[in-house]
């Protein structure tokens, strides 16, 4: 096995390792990965591990991996875009997002950026190792928490309104940011780390179509973002501002 922990990746196979299917991993947990792998195993062949987003981009080149299973937050590329880039790039492995985030809003957007499945990390192992199974033989699959499992009635829930398709968490973030908190504040206060708020924000821009942080603050106050959130100062005596 050859590791290169110091670039985000570990190489556990050759391209060339037999008929069995090909699974590439992606999480910045280390226990995450492992429990991936004695799982998987004695079923499917794991040609490799990625801790963060470029090497995720980097070992689905090089593997050619028939699916992929990522994490959704990541160090320097989301799983969410790091997918959207294999599939610009005309990468066909399936993928497979394994994610503490429950919010439907986050699910559709992995199913529109190409996702086969969303699971809950959550779900027990059995459950996890059936997934694969499916997304192997070619169905799709989301958690049974979400939309009752059902991929058409998620899809079909979705609404014109451009906040609909933010998750909770990403509004959340917007509405601090906009108000006047700085980042590491909004962190503080929502028991997350300043990468993360920094995730949501630039995640919730882009589902938005919002270049920078002036046209940020000028669809805040266009859909009345501004104003009512717990800790932020009043729009009224000091001027709205985007971390």
């Amino acid at each position: 096995m050859s590791d290169q922990a110091n670039s985000g990746s570990t190489l556990t196979a050759p391209v060339n390792v037999g008929s069995r299917c090909r699974v590439l991993l992606a999480d910045d947990h280390e226990l995450v990965l492992d429990m991936l792998r004695n799982l998987l195993e004695p079923e499917f062949d794991v040609v490799g591990a990625a801790t963060d987003g470029s090497a995720l981009l980097r070992l689905a080149q090089e593997l050619r991996p028939d699916i992929i299973i990522a994490d959704m937050i990541m160090p320097d590329v989301g799983g969410l875009d790091a997918g959207k880039t294999l599939r610009a790039n005309g990468n066909t492995a399936k993928l497979v997002y394994l994610t503490q985030e429950t919010d439907p809003a986050v699910a559709v957007q992995a199913f529109h950026a190409g996702a086969a499945a969303y699971v809950s990390k959550a779900s027990p192992a059995a459950e996890v190792l059936r997934v694969i199974r499916c997304v192997a033989a070619g169905e799709r699959y989301l958690s049974p928490t979400i939309a009752g499992g059902n991929i058409e009635t998620l899809l079909a829930g979705q609404s014109a309104d451009p906040l609909r398709q933010l998750s909770r968490r990403e509004l959340e973030v917007l509405k601090l940011l906009v108000s006047g908190m700085p980042m590491k504040a909004v962190a503080r206060g929502l028991g997350i780390t300043a990468r993360t708020v920094a995730f949501h924000k630039y995640r919730a821009m882009e589902q938005l179509g919002l270049r920078n942080n002036p046209e940020l603050i000028n669809f805040a106050v266009r859909h009345r973002l501004l104003g009512g959130v717990w800790g932020a100062p009043s729009p009224r005596t000091e001027r709205p501002q985007a971390a």
